[in-house]
């Protein structure tokens, strides 16, 4: 072919040579050979105004190749191999055009990167090239330094290698790296991250700190938001339009407060080499005028939507995030307000994410602790069709984040050799990160007032203020008195129902225990039931709620809650489902939980009289206690109650996977064995006792023992006999004939 001049100065910023449309094709790549040794690599472009048979450039390429106008010179098609290629970092050397076109003001280098990579994208580069650009009006030299290949094995999803190879020709993808120099002489002043290379990150990079973004036990979370959200940008554009691929534009992210959502989103959209995001707080959308709303909406994506018909699939990434999405994007129609303000908004939200004219440069981020109350049109693939539940940390998670918190107290040798970041992770299970952070502050307020004299002044002890350590103590104290989980266990509600401890006044106590024990392991081991519900039935005073309490207790699980009568006085019965529902959904939220289901006949209402109960409690809790958890999570239900009779006419024995029964103490030699674990009378009162009883039945139940027992002990010492003895006849616990149940 025939080298000519550049037909349009348009044209000649475009870093492309120009041939009759004829010839190639857009979008090609050529080897352009001038003489037997000097090849050169240019992507193409077509324009009607070109002769067939010639290949135009502009003058900066003509000098580069050492091209004459009318040259004759031989043009080949040049394929790039993607796997060795495409280009990671390139470094430029930059200098205004015209030297009278200078200026001091200074010029921000990541915009430039960005603005240079869309411009150029897809389009071949080689070391010593030299081209124009246009940015911000004005017109820059520029001279490509430095080309590095991309790691494969980014491209492929795995781990980086950390090999860096150097590359004479390569291929601009959308997440190469543009690093930019001014030249020696030049008297351009540049700002921002781009002018160094170390400061740089790709779009993913697999090696990244998660201590230093400050988030920790979300590596799971991170990997699949890539693989979701992000694998399809990292691609050459042409592989990925071959594939006929459409990016994600939305991930929601959900779970309890304070797990780091709102934290994880943001910290996203600082490592990605795209714009810093838009970050919305849901009711800030809204607004009392009629439209301004919607039109808040609007103005949102307008930057995208302008960039996109300007640079078209060379466009940058946008991120917007929205924080609290359920106060904008409830369920359309369920609405009080005559206005209907919050369907418009969820419509406007649709067509701009999802609707006639696409976007396909945005990536949304939305965060919500109630998921089921966003309209379902929002969930379907092609809008936020990537839902992470970023739910409490584990024990490998709750180490990462107290070591980010600790860490800079580590580093300055604030932190005492006896503290134990592993022994307090295993210390602190269903904490969530917020709660975990909170509790790394309450122990450092703990160790700073240590340093403060309360004299009339408060004042700080500067010399012992210099040798402050937060102590193992510290971290104990916050533990047990500030800081307790949202979503975990209460040791104050079971520790009430066991301040006497366990009596094991008979094999009878044993074996419930034992069984108790073998339902904690299934529920732990067992992947085939992950819902184990038991019922502990038997008559009232036998101490089932405090055999329930312990079994729990012993159990260790990371969530425990006792769901009681006594927490529900006063409720009506949809408050009341609400507040059983509660107890159910906060315990599928952790790994391991157990629900204690206290005194069911109490709360389903049930008398004898009439009889009434409330069926819409029993409906409830028929539900509940069959609703297997969400899956890798595991529950244990433990249920108390007096009647067996009647749960058996309601059909709630068959929701429970086995029943185990609780008596009464029967014989008085097992009623001897109590006195004697109890230790309340003296030896030889106990042998008085045990005279009496001999051979006789008893039928008392250990709560009705232990009041007994306190109230003989008010008695001189000379009457507690006496009066013992008498207050089991007087109940009618004791008879030498036949057993009588009370």
């Amino acid at each position: 072919m025939q080298a000519a001049r550049c037909p349009t100065d348009e044209l000649s910023l475009t870093n492309c040579a120009v041939v009759s449309e004829k010839d190639l094709q857009s979008g090609q790549h050529v080897t352009v050979k001038t003489t037997p040794n000097h090849k050169f690599a240019f992507t193409v472009k077509t324009h009607h105004t070109v002769v067939p048979g010639t290949i135009a450039f502009s003058l900066p390429q003509r000098k580069w190749a050492g091209l004459s106008i009318g040259q004759e010179v031989e043009v080949a098609n040049y394929n790039f191999d993607k796997s060795k290629q495409c280009i990671g970092a390139m470094t430029i050397e930059i200098d205004f055009l015209q030297k009278k076109s200078t200026d001091s003001s200074p010029y921000d280098s990541d915009k430039m990167a960005a603005e240079f990579i869309q411009q150029f994208n897809n389009q071949a580069f080689s070391v010593t090239q030299q081209l124009v650009f246009s940015f911000c009006d004005k017109l820059f030299g520029l001279m490509v330094k430095d080309i590095e290949a991309m790691d494969a094995s980014i491209l492929r999803g795995e781990p980086a290698s950390g090999k860096k190879q150097k590359i004479e020709v390569g291929l601009m993808v959308g997440n190469s790296q543009v690093v930019f120099e001014k030249a020696e002489s030049s008297s351009l002043t540049l700002v921002g991250k781009a002018k160094t290379k170390e400061a740089r990150q790709t779009i993913i990079n697999p090696e990244w700190n998660f201590e230093k973004m400050g988030i920790g036990g979300l590596d799971k979370e991170f990997s699949d938001i890539f693989r979701r959200a992000f694998a399809s940008r990292v691609f050459p554009p042409d592989i990925v339009e071959q594939m006929g691929c459409k990016h994600v534009k939305g991930i929601l992210l959900f779970g309890p407060p304070g797990c780091g959502k709102t934290l994880m989103a943001r910290q996203i959209g600082k490592m990605l080499n795209s714009r810093e995001p838009k970050i919305v707080n849901g009711p800030e959308i809204l607004n009392k005028y009629v439209g301004e709303s919607e039109a808040n909406i609007r103005k949102l994506f307008a930057e995208a939507e302008e960039e996109q018909k300007r640079l078209g699939a060379n466009s940058g990434l946008h991120i917007i995030i929205f924080d609290e999405l359920d106060a904008i994007c409830k369920q359309r129609g369920t609405g009080a307000s005559s206005t209907g303000v919050h369907d418009t908004v969820v419509n406007q939200l649709l067509s701009k994410i999802d609707g006639v004219e696409q976007l396909n440069n945005i990536l949304a981020f939305c965060m919500t602790n109630r998921p089921d109350l966003i309209d379902d049109a929002l969930m379907r693939p092609g809008r936020f069709e990537v839902k992470m539940e970023i739910g409490l940390p584990d024990e490998k998670g709750r180490v990462q984040i107290l070591t980010i918190h600790t860490n800079k107290m580590r580093n300055f040798n604030l932190l005492a050799g006896d503290v134990d970041i592993k022994e307090l992770a295993f210390e602190t299970k269903n904490y969530s990160g917020a709660e975990l952070e909170g509790l790394v502050r309450a122990a450092q307020s703990t160790a700073m007032n240590r340093h403060i004299k309360a004299t009339s002044t408060v004042e700080v002890d500067m010399e012992r203020a210099e040798k402050l350590q937060v102590t193992r103590d510290d971290f104990k104290g916050s533990l047990n008195n500030d800081i307790k989980p949202a979503f975990g266990t209460n040791q104050e509600d079971y520790s009430n129902y066991i301040m006497n401890g366990i009596i094991k006044w008979g094999d009878p106590v044993t074996h419930v225990m034992d069984d108790g024990e073998l339902l904690v392991q299934q529920t732990k081991n067992s992947d085939r039931t992950p819902l184990v519900a038991v019922l502990l039935e038997g008559p009232p005073h036998s101490g089932k709620t405090a055999l329930a309490a312990k079994i729990a207790e012993d159990s260790q699980f990371p969530f425990i809650k006792i769901c009681s009568p006594e927490k529900m006085i006063g409720h009506s019965e949809i408050s009341k489902c609400q507040a059983i529902k509660k107890v159910f959904d906060d315990a599928y939220k952790s790994q391991l939980s157990c629900v204690v289901v206290d005194d069911i006949e109490r709360l389903l209402d049930y008398v004898p009289i009439g009889p009434r109960f409330s069926n819409l409690v029993l409906q409830a809790l028929l539900v509940l206690l069959k609703k297997a958890p969400p899956k890798g999570r595991k529950l244990l239900i433990i249920g108390t109650t007096s009647r067996k009779d009647v749960l058996q006419e309601m059909e709630m024995l068959d929701a429970f996977s086995t029943t185990i029964h609780v008596p009464n103490i029967s014989t008085g030699e097992q009623l001897v064995d109590a006195l004697e674990l109890l230790g309340s009378f003296t030896d030889k009162e106990r042998a008085s006792i045990a005279q009496q009883l001999k051979g006789k039945r008893v039928w008392i139940g250990i709560k009705k023992l232990l009041v007994f027992i306190e109230m003989s002990l008010q008695m001189d010492q000379d009457y507690r006999v006496t009066k013992f003895l008498s207050l089991l006849r007087d109940e009618g616990a004791l008879n030498e004939g036949d057993q009588i149940r009370i």
